[in-house]
């Protein structure tokens, strides 16, 4: 069955009031989760309110009973990855093991310019963002102490201690659509592949090559889940939506080709039976209102009976 989850813009204006009202009407509403961004600030201005990823992550490990959570994605370009490790593991443990650890190479060229990180061009992104993996897969699964040597990261017998409650840590996500990269290293690092907005049969299509990469690597495909980070564009009735749709610069039927969920309760229906017919386990809607409570109400009304 379609799991349907809630996924926000942490660079959007997300504070403390506006992620402690979110967190608890996810909750409350019947979500069987909520996901963020991480991100300093917007790739074009106006910057806004940005809460921190770990910190309100922290939070929500600690005021929430049952939803699971966790980045969509974090950059390997903004922490070490063994601090990754600690911090990832230690909120798992404090949540009761609902972390889902989303990770990514990073691609917001503003921020890196204005806080002074390092992106590197788009080889060099992926070749650290594989060496990054593999640091924070060997702390989780190994007892023993680690040794690593690599071009970005070096560890000399590192240990992470405590040991993650749940045997290996929590499960890793890789987001993203690239076939040259991407897929590849979800194939070998990922417990969860995150494709972002794209319609059902660009989905079917990517599925089925990361089902041949898998057993390249001798995985099964049911290994590794199957979730989609798309936009919701909803209206409980048609005048609703058109509303929203006037504030827009496309039409209802150019977003869904994007893969877009769009409409009314029916049409949403529909929509999501068809991303669920092609294998997707978990979509993660963007929510871009963030103090719009009683229209994710509504949505949660209308999908989630």
């Amino acid at each position: 069955m379609l799991e349907v989850a809630i996924m926000v813009e942490g660079q959007n204006g997300l504070n403390w009031p506006r992620w402690q009202r979110l967190a608890r009407a996810v909750e409350d509403l019947g979500f069987v989760g909520l996901y963020r961004s991480d991100h300093y600030t917007n790739a074009s201005p106006p910057d806004m309110d940005s809460l921190e990823l770990w910190v309100s992550l922290t939070w929500l490990a600690s005021h929430t009973e049952r939803i699971e959570f966790g980045p969509l994605v974090s950059p390997a370009s903004f922490r070490h990855p063994t601090m990754t490790a600690r911090v990832a593991a230690a909120v798992d443990d404090l949540s009761g093991g609902r972390l889902t650890l989303g990770l990514g190479a990073g691609w917001q060229e503003r921020e890196h310019d204005l806080f002074g990180l390092d992106l590197l061009d788009m080889d060099g992104r992926f070749t650290r963002f594989e060496a990054y993996l593999e640091v924070v897969t060997r702390l989780f699964h190994s007892d023993a102490p680690v040794e690593f040597a690599g071009d970005f990261y070096t560890l000399r017998g590192a240990v992470l201690l405590p040991r993650p409650q749940r045997p290996g840590g929590p499960p890793i996500l890789i987001g993203g659509n690239g076939p040259r990269w991407t897929l590849p290293l979800v194939a070998r690092y990922a417990d969860e592949w995150n494709a972002v907005y794209i319609p059902p049969e660009k989905f079917a299509e990517l599925s089925a090559r990361l089902d041949a990469l898998l057993a390249e690597q001798g995985r099964a495909p049911e290994v590794v889940r199957r979730s989609l980070m798309t936009g919701c564009i909803f209206g409980v009735d048609e005048a609703a939506l058109q509303a929203q749709l006037a504030e827009r610069p496309r039409s209802a039927e150019a977003y869904r080709e994007m893969g877009v969920i769009v409409g009314t309760p029916d049409s949403v229906l529909e929509q999501l039976a068809a991303f669920e017919a092609v294998g997707v386990q978990r979509l993660m809607l963007q929510w871009l209102d963030l103090d719009d409570l009683e229209g994710l109400a509504a949505l949660a009304e209308a999908v989630l009976a």
